[in-house]
């Protein structure tokens, strides 16, 4: 049961406030994150706690648009934290003032657990080493005791377990054996489970199977260059691709600001959703139009197919549970990106509330997007051609959740689209599968003595839409046949299709899944505007087709707790706070009671038609793993994209340089050596000559 009391609030500091930034949106900077924990360990003096959380409250869409539009106020600068108190259950979230430096807002949850933190993962190791019940299991799996520190454990939520509810802070440890410490260790996974209280720091419980099984004998299966080497006796030959920009980027970076081919917008990051992209605007020939106030992936879930327990439990909230911004990789460690590269940093609180920065969180670069648009005549053998080819805009993070790794690529293109494409490696989640043992039908052997279960990615993309101004509809797009009879007047030959766009004018009625055989999308549009040759209203299209169901029946755990991924598409009334549709603390949530998506969507009468909406999508992959998939995963991509129709009155590519033209008139007067004499300087043939015939390659 969740509690919520107000608590009474004073001012805890009177130093100098830090530095304003620039723009409204700016995640945090280090100096401000350090006043905060001040303030908040001045206001909690004498007490116990640890932060959980350091993050800005973003300011309220009309705060930041009449600063941003209407040239009025910067608005307050806020941010919210969560802090856990020794002895205490639940947490307490509040909010400080950053120029005041003051509490302004605080409450105590009980029945609550806040996200886990790389912290907090990085002890539940030691904690299961030293654990005598713990070391007895391993001894009864292969292990010896004297081999305990090679014992290691991927730590993830817990999920719901009803034995425990949210009374305590818990994880689960999936145990795993390495022989030696560059070895993987999800080829030598243990059959137990222990569970760990995350706060006290000690095992509190053993999930034990009924059927035992051994530690795999085995040779580790390995992809590090020592493994490849003995495997395959080397590297296949591979000659390098550079890439250059020997003029420099097209886009202009203002702070967190980005403008790029007539597109303006913020880039954002938090501890949850990692990268945000806000205020986005495209500059339509002088005329600033407005396109989404809001985008980030706000949630997603991983639901395994076995139902065996305590697999059931194995349904990871990775956003939410663990944060895309808190589990996010430092791209400068290596070739995450490739090209010329600007690179953003991220800051958050550690426990003691000390400020720490992931270094080159996010990237930024462009990329070559082939064509554009080309057409050519074949009235003069396809001398007359125009060819323009496109650049893209990528901005990328990659963040790992235990076994997984997520790349996140926001790609803007020069056609007026907007991507959103994701991979998916790392390493499949592992189970111990015995000799003589079948996986059934919830997994495949990828290994000798290695389970792999089936599983799903289904991710929560979240549309704050402005498309050209206020008020919004959202509508479902469907490929249809005539309705009209072969043989009618309306239909004489029988070939007649259209769009059947059917808009939503309440929630519920929003509620729709993809349709392949309509080749189903969604239309996104502004219902006061009309295009001046279609007269059809401006709208972004979601191209999305990578969209399975959620699998898990209803009234289970793991479908109440992702109310969001009932749907394909999902539209409710934009309200201040709607952020996080499995609700702002999801770790040990039950998925009963009413809190994020399930309160949002809960009057399915409430209108959102011509008027300020969120839209939710889901979308993701059902893996069935394979021995392809193993010992690391190809990566496995997914891709949606936003795309304007009727937004234009033309191709909005049309003002990007073409690579290459020749007019009707141009290839009449030039002869046929002057045609053939066109060459590429930058490009060359792969095998003998250094040049290459045609321009159609430099812009």
């Amino acid at each position: 049961m969740e509690r919520l009391s107000q608590i009474a609030l004073q001012t805890t500091a009177s130093a100098a406030p830090p530095p304003k930034p620039a723009h409204p949106l700016d995640p945090l900077s280090v100096l401000e994150i350090k006043a905060v924990t001040d303030v908040v360990k001045a206001h909690f003096k004498n007490r116990d706690i640890s932060f959980n959380t350091v993050t800005l409250r973003e300011p309220t869409k009309k705060a930041f648009l009449d600063w941003s539009e209407k040239k009025g106020a910067f608005p307050a600068r806020l941010a919210y934290y969560v802090i856990l108190e020794a002895g205490v259950p639940g947490v307490k979230e509040g909010v400080v003032d950053v120029n005041a430096l003051s509490v302004i807002e605080l409450r105590a949850l009980e029945g609550v657990q806040p996200i886990l933190t790389v912290e907090d993962l990085c002890s539940t190791e030691e904690v299961i080493r030293a654990d005598p019940n713990v070391i007895e299991q391993c001894v009864l799996s292969g292990v010896p005791a004297s081999e305990m520190h090679k014992i290691y454990c991927d730590p993830w939520t817990i999920g719901y377990d009803e034995r425990w509810g949210a009374g305590r802070r818990l994880q689960q440890a999936l145990v795993y054996y390495r022989s030696d410490e560059d070895d993987s260790q999800y080829s030598h996974p243990l059959d137990f489970c222990p569970i760990v209280d995350t706060e006290e720091k000690k095992v509190i419980f053993i999930d034990i199977p009924s059927r035992r099984r051994k530690v795999s004998k085995h040779k580790h299966a390995n992809f590090h260059p020592d493994s490849i080497k003995e495997k395959y006796g080397g590297y296949r030959v591979q000659k390098p691709i550079n890439v250059t920009q020997p003029e420099g980027v097209n886009f202009k970076m203002t702070g967190n600001v980005m403008e790029w081919s007539n597109y303006k917008f913020h880039i954002g990051f938090n501890y949850r959703e990692g990268i945000v992209l806000s205020d986005i605007s495209y500059n339509d020939k002088g005329e600033v139009r407005p396109l989404f106030h809001r985008i980030s992936l706000s949630e997603m879930i991983v639901p395994y197919g076995s139902p065996d327990f305590p697999h059931q439990r194995k349904h990871a909230l990775d956003i939410g549970e663990y944060g895309a911004g808190y589990m996010t990789n430092p791209l400068s460690l290596g070739c995450d990106c490739k090209g010329v590269i600007h690179y953003l940093d991220a800051h958050f609180a550690d426990r003691s509330g000390e400020p720490i920065t992931i270094k080159h969180a996010v990237c930024i670069h462009e990329e070559d997007d082939g064509l554009l648009f080309k057409h050519s005549d074949f009235r003069d053998a396809f001398a007359t051609s125009i060819v323009t080819r496109a650049t893209k805009l990528i901005i990328s993070q990659i963040f790992t959740a235990a076994n997984y790794e997520y790349t996140i690529y926001w790609v803007f293109q020069q056609d007026g689209a907007i991507k959103l494409d994701i991979k998916l490696t790392g390493i499949l989640n592992t189970y111990s599968l015995g000799d003589d043992e079948s996986t059934g039908p919830w997994g495949t052997r990828v290994y000798p003595n290695v389970n792999a279960h089936n599983h799903q990615h289904l991710f929560a993309l979240r549309l704050h839409p402005r498309i050209d101004g206020e008020g919004n509809s959202v509508a479902a797009a469907d490929a249809s046949a005539a309705e009209a009879p072969l043989g009618s007047a309306e239909n004489m030959y029988g070939n007649g299709f259209y769009c059947k766009k059917t808009t939503f004018k309440t929630v519920g009625e929003s509620f729709t899944n993809y349709e392949s055989s309509t080749g189903r999308s969604w239309d996104i549009f502004n219902p006061n505007k009309t295009n001046a040759y279609s007269g059809k209203n401006p709208s972004y299209k979601l191209v999305s087709t990578q969209c399975p169901p959620l699998l898990a029946k209803e009234g289970s755990i793991v479908y109440k707790r992702a109310p969001w991924a009932h749907n394909t598409i999902s539209v409710v009334p934009y309200e201040e706070g709607r952020l996080y549709p499995s609700g702002d603390h999801v770790p040990q949530w039950s998925g009963d009671g009413v809190r994020g998506f399930r309160e949002w969507a809960q009057d399915t009468s409430a209108n959102i038609d011509n008027t300020d909406v969120l839209v939710f999508h889901t979308f993701g992959i059902t893996h069935f793993p394979a021995p392809e998939d193993f010992p690391v995963m190809p990566s496995e991509p997914i891709s949606l994209m936003l795309r304007p129709r009727h937004f234009f009155l033309e191709n909005p590519g049309l003002d990007v340089l073409p690579s290459h033209v020749m007019t009707t008139t141009g290839a009449r007067k030039a002869t046929n050596a002057e045609i053939a004499s066109k060459t590429d300087s930058t490009s060359r043939l792969a095998f003998g000559s250094t040049s290459a015939a045609g321009s159609c390659c430099k812009r």
